[in-house]
């Protein structure tokens, strides 16, 4: 696979990853599927290393979505400990690397561990400034909509008229790169409540590789398809 030559407009600056196939990854081996989801962390970092590599500059992952929430408790129980066990063992990397944590969702539910290494995670590396790494974590696309409208109107002036740059100062992603490129992997053909209003004009790039197999080259090939696309934004 051949990139083309990197130049600003030629590498997607923020990708949003809906990582899927934990869970037939796991049963196509006979495992448990909280293994699937173990394999499937351990591809954040090489993943990371790439982008930054790419010169990519925001990475947003599809972790936990609000309707997770229905899952057997055990596996959602056992989804909070792993990201808890990836932060404790990451972060002085994430820092070394200069990585960025931010956090998309709602805080509300989560167990208070959890709740409090993602606010740690994000608070010690907010100043960080090579790539942002964005966990999407209890997040849902209407939701965040719908709060980002709320949270306009507790703030707006009598008569004031919203808009697309007012409401998108409230969104979880405000001050990040409009979203390029959106990946699914699995085979999945869904964006399943993701990024509903920042994926108005984002390429879209679908691949059967299960998330736990899904490399750097997975990811090379991906910024390799959306370099080929006309982007038009709705123009001729």
């Amino acid at each position: 696979m051949i990139l083309q030559k990197k130049e600003e407009n030629r590498i997607p600056a923020h990708v949003g990853i809906i990582m899927d196939g934990n869970g037939r990854w796991a049963k196509q081996r006979n495992l448990p599927r909280s293994e699937g989801h173990k394999y499937g962390a351990d591809v954040i970092e090489p993943l990371m290393d790439c982008a930054i590599e790419l010169g990519v500059k925001a990475v947003s992952l599809y972790a936990f979505s609000v309707e997770n929430w229905a899952r057997p408790v055990s596996e959602v129980k056992g989804l909070w400990q792993l990201l808890e066990y990836f932060f404790k063992t990451k972060l002085d990397l994430i820092k070394d690397k200069d990585i960025q944590i931010r956090h998309s969702g709602s805080l509300k539910r989560l167990p208070s561990s959890t709740k409090n290494m993602i606010i740690k995670a994000v608070e010690e590396t907010k100043k960080n400034k090579t790539i942002v790494l964005n966990f999407c974590v209890n997040y849902g696309g209407r939701q965040e909509i719908i709060k980002a409208v709320n949270d306009w109107l507790a703030s707006a002036k009598p008569g004031e008229v919203i808009t697309e740059k007012k409401l998108e100062k409230h969104l979880y992603t405000a001050g990040l790169p409009e979203l390029d490129l959106l990946i699914r992997t699995s085979g999945e053909y869904r964006i399943s409540n993701f990024l509903l209003w920042q994926l108005a004009y984002t390429e879209l790039y679908f691949t059967d590789v299960l998330w736990p197999d899904f490399g750097p080259d997975d990811l090379r090939r991906a910024v390799a398809e959306f370099q080929k696309r006309e982007r038009r934004f709705g123009g001729l």
